[in-house]
């Protein structure tokens, strides 16, 4: 998910879509934890939209 996707989202979206961020990271260390995980590197980009989301929130709070 880019920027630009982000920033036409309301920040109720941005919400929504950073606690299902928040759960499906929990669940991939879970799953990394059990060796369950084949794909190491979906955390890595788990967390970064979530900084991308986190990003975007905060720019808008400040425009505020």
């Amino acid at each position: 998910m880019t920027i630009n996707e982000l920033q036409t989202k309301t920040e109720s979206e941005l919400h929504d879509l950073l606690a299902d961020q928040r759960f499906h990271l929990k669940d991939l260390r879970f799953k990394n934890a059990n060796g369950q995980l084949k794909d190491v590197r979906e955390m890595r980009e788990t967390r970064q939209v979530i900084a991308r989301i986190l990003t975007v929130l905060n720019a808008t709070r400040a425009t505020k």
